[in-house]
């Protein structure tokens, strides 16, 4: 077992060593976890966290990197995390996005984690909001999340992030995607990475386009910028960190910074507590009561319906505490 006040103390001191054990508890699902965050959450609710997605080939990697440089000369401590594809083998992150960001491993101000997504679709690891958690209350002062890359359906990082960034690339057919519903309309920035190729204007003019069209913003409402930048040379990410300040700064203006972080929880929540009934029900499989309500369906005298709302009212009623 480990000491969690001494993790939490020596993760706020900015050691890494107790940073990894206190996100590899929470990967692992820890019997611990409960405490883990009791622990944290008093630490918690200081940290900006952008998202970055985009198709794959877009350079995501490069351009976390980019903004990990673009961060560090302000003097702002910088968590990444990288969530990669799980490995069919070991279950583990398979592509490693630590060493593509291997020229700030030597940096105490920054801390960089490859998470696997372990079967969890919409592109990010199930436990990245507790990593999250994690990273805000050892002190980091920006948290860069970058999704696994998997396309339209990538739009769960919207639910995570303070500030989404949408990535794309010129000659990717990310213009034709522009049109269709999911990844595109999640960004509060985009940035066309990978400028210096043909057509970088054409889809930056396109992506503006689309984005007029489906607009339907009343006056004060954000309008997303659009960035070119060439994230391997560092050109035009002091614009993309720019566009986030402007973006956080309209977000506290307006109330909406802490409306996402309200509705961010509310989502922690209920997916722990699901998670909870989730596990109690898998636990009653050749259970008699199981079996008794499938009789009463099978026999006409109960639907699927009320068979399940007596489920989880038998379930419910067992954490209450008994009266007298």
């Amino acid at each position: 077992m480990q000491d969690v006040s001494s993790l939490v103390a020596q993760a706020r001191e900015g050691r890494p060593r107790a940073v990894a054990r206190l996100i590899s508890l929470v990967e692992g699902a820890s019997p611990q976890l409960r405490e883990v965050m009791a622990a944290l959450a008093p630490l918690t609710g200081n940290a900006y966290v952008v998202g970055l997605t985009g198709s794959p080939g877009v350079g995501k990697s490069t351009s976390t990197s980019a903004l990990v440089t673009a961060y560090r000369k302000q003097d702002k401590r910088v968590g990444v995390l990288a969530v990669d594809p799980s490995s069919p083998f070991s279950g583990g992150a398979l592509l490693g996005d630590r060493v593509r960001m291997s020229e700030h491993a030597s940096d105490p101000g920054v801390y960089i984690r490859s998470m696997a997504t372990r079967g969890h679709l919409g592109g990010l690891a199930w436990a990245a909001p507790q990593a999250i958690r994690v990273l805000d209350a050892a002190g980091c002062d920006v948290i860069l999340v970058e999704t696994v890359g998997v396309g339209q359906s990538e739009v769960e990082i919207a639910s995570q992030a303070d500030t989404s960034v949408v990535l794309l690339a010129p000659g990717m057919g990310d213009g034709i995607q522009a049109a269709k519903a999911g990844i595109l309309e999640i960004g509060d920035v985009y940035v066309v990475n990978k400028a210096d190729r043909d057509g970088a204007d054409a889809t930056a003019r396109e992506l503006n386009h689309m984005l007029g069209l489906g607009e339907s913003r009343a006056p004060g409402d954000w309008r997303p910028p659009i960035v070119k930048t060439v994230a391997a040379r560092q050109e035009g990410v002091d614009e993309v960190v720019e566009a986030l300040e402007k973006h956080r700064a309209w977000m506290e203006e307006h109330g909406v910074l802490t409306t996402r972080r309200l509705a961010r929880a509310s989502r922690e929540v209920e997916t722990i507590a699901v998670t909870a009934l989730r596990e109690r029900i898998g636990d009653l499989h050749g259970d008699r009561r199981l079996d008794a309500l499938a009789e009463r369906i099978i026999a006409g005298d109960l639907d699927p319906y009320r068979a399940a709302d007596e489920l989880v009212t038998g379930l419910t009623s067992t954490d209450q505490p008994s009266g007298g």
